[in-house]
């Protein structure tokens, strides 16, 4: 590949992350990020900074002098902008180049926690992004005995993966994902032509999570806590099927 495909697909990494891509687009970047080791890390680290953003940020309107001094930077460090293009204060982060090391700035100088029902809207985020990229799955399979090994070395824990074909929800793969500015594991089942994503997130503070259920745009989430795991099961199948799922996986060996 030469070397200004490679920049231009790693710009395209960037716009992927916004979920700013056509689908053709999205779709070239997922096939180089199989196999591009530097992209991945890009993509991942990314996806890292605008979850923190989002998650831990507290939202208010900044002042006028911080937007100048934002604009000015923005300015300074993209001369190839037409100098007539007026930069609205919420497409600034998105920019090429410079959008991480803006988000990165924003924390520093808004980073109080907020409390806007970050990790429910995180989760969904990440079920959303994957099915509109079409990058289901890292690795594709309904043996779990595939599936659990591919995540050895690419997580500080080793993932519980059941298959519950047989109670109607086929394990069909799994993959990266992150929440809360930390790197899960995603297992990807099926229900009829639905999409369940089940994020595994490992945390020594398991056992002060509580159970939860939310509806987020149509989408169903249930979260529980089990050992030093916290589960998220979200999908657009119904409550019920969703509740039924959660308590296959809890049954299951």
């Amino acid at each position: 590949m030469s070397d200004d495909r490679h920049q231009e697909l790693r710009l395209l990494v960037q716009a992927d992350c916004d979920g700013e891509l056509a689908a053709r687009d999205a779709a070239a970047v997922a096939a180089h990020l199989d196999d591009c080791a530097d992209c991945r890390a890009l993509h991942r680290d990314l996806l890292a900074t605008k979850q923190l953003v989002r998650t831990n940020a507290s939202y208010h309107e900044p002042p006028d002098d911080f937007r100048r001094r934002m604009e000015t930077l923005i300015a300074a460090n993209a001369p190839e902008q037409p100098r007539r293009r007026r930069w609205g204060w919420g497409g600034w982060i998105g920019s090429f180049g410079i959008g991480a090391a803006l988000a990165s700035m924003l924390l520093l100088l808004i980073g109080a926690p907020g409390n806007d029902g970050g990790l429910e809207r995180t989760v969904l985020d990440g079920h959303l992004r994957a099915l509109q990229s079409g990058r289901l799955y890292d690795v594709a399979s309904s043996d779990q005995h595939t599936v659990k090994p591919w995540f050895d070395g690419r997580l500080d824990f080793a993932p519980p993966v059941k298959d519950l074909a047989a109670q109607g929800f086929p394990l069909k793969g799994g993959r990266l994902d992150i929440i809360d500015g930390r790197a899960v594991a995603a297992l990807v089942y099926n229900r009829a032509k639905h999409v369940i994503d089940l994020y595994v997130v490992h945390t020594r503070n398991a056992d002060e999570a509580k159970p939860r259920e939310a509806v987020r745009n149509g989408y169903n989430i249930i979260s529980w806590p089990q050992g030093e795991v916290v589960y998220w099961a979200v999908s657009d199948l119904n409550r019920k099927e969703l509740g039924d799922f959660v308590r296959e996986w809890q049954a299951a060996p």
